[in-house]
């Protein structure tokens, strides 16, 4: 939490900078007043599909947390995950690995153990996001290279983490290394877990719930252009909201800050819209999104908090008791 307290306010303010500069390459006037004439009876169901959004992966997580450790109980389990979105701006999403330090903390389960569910939980997503983007891409004829690039290095990446024959092989080579001896045990623990998950049968039903997610989140998406008068199709904003977010990913950026919007706006304006639309969708979108996702986490980090030190109080006076 201290080391993601020092880039937290310059990112903010990175972040504000960057919108400022964009409703202003997107005309001031022109956007302050598209968002007066916005309906904003429908913030509340765009918040809740976004609610949808993390309650699926939430799921995702917790089948894996299952595969690793039935120690953890449900509720523990989504104040967990939860919390780890107020990490959200942790460069690569690195913050989420908060999850495994909580657990590690609470039921002393092994970091090499947990923290592959962070990194099989990004593959799905980035697997759902390609499934989406891949036909999009080839369907309006737009960003089949990047798609294409960054689908082979995740296919890659599951052929390493899924044939032992390659990745102990690999690991082993690296062993040999001083400066990699000593992390040699925990990073083959690390991989028996990931091999684990990632059996086909579990990465093909987690997949699917990632789409289940992440459409959650296209939808809210296309509501907003089309409150906004673009004209577009549901599967066109979805192929816009899962290649842009693809885009913010893959530069390892705080969540994405500049890329995601810059991807959001660029794509927007390509299918036909003024930059005002374009770029008052863009904010409003990462609004019930990503900032969105920031205050849910902060709220469930309080609420761990005060849940680890109910059960705590509740274990002493036990330990009284008896």
């Amino acid at each position: 939490m201290k080391k993601y307290a020092k880039y937290v306010i310059p990112t903010i303010l990175f972040s504000a900078a960057f919108y400022v500069l964009l409703s202003f390459y997107g005309n001031w006037e022109k956007i302050v007043e598209l968002f007066s004439k916005f309906d904003y009876k429908i913030i509340p169901f765009l918040l809740a599909l976004s609610l949808l959004n993390y309650f699926f992966r939430f799921l995702k997580w917790h089948y894996y947390l299952r595969n690793v450790s039935r120690e953890v109980g449900f509720w523990e389990s989504f104040l967990v995950f939860h919390s780890a979105l107020a990490l959200s701006f942790s460069p690569g999403k690195v913050g989420d690995l908060i999850k495994s330090y909580f657990l590690k903390e609470s039921h002393n389960l092994e970091v090499s153990k947990t923290s592959p569910i962070v990194l099989v939980e990004r593959i799905t997503d980035f697997t759902s996001l390609l499934l989406i983007s891949i036909v999009g891409a080839f369907a309006f004829g737009y960003g089949h290279g990047a798609v294409l690039a960054v689908s082979s290095f995740f296919l890659v990446l599951i052929i390493l983490l899924s044939v032992p024959k390659i990745g102990i092989k690999i690991i082993d080579y690296f062993g040999k290394f001083n400066f990699f001896e000593k992390m040699l045990e925990p990073f083959k623990t690390a991989y028996a877990t990931s091999n684990q998950l990632l059996a086909p049968s579990k990465l093909l039903l987690m997949t699917l719930f990632s789409l289940v997610a992440w459409f959650f989140e296209c939808l809210g998406f296309y509501i907003i252009l089309i409150n906004f008068k673009v004209q577009i199709s549901l599967f066109g904003a979805s192929f816009i909201y899962a290649f842009s977010t693809i885009i913010g990913a893959i530069t390892m950026a705080p969540a994405g800050v500049g890329f995601t919007e810059g991807s959001l706006t660029f794509l927007i304006i390509q299918n036909g819209s003024p930059k005002d639309v374009a770029v008052a969708s863009t904010l409003l979108v990462r609004l019930v999104t990503l900032w969105f996702a920031v205050i849910v986490g902060i709220a469930n980090l309080f609420a761990y908090k005060f849940y680890k030190g109910s059960e705590n109080k509740l274990i002493i006076k036990g330990g009284k008791n008896g």
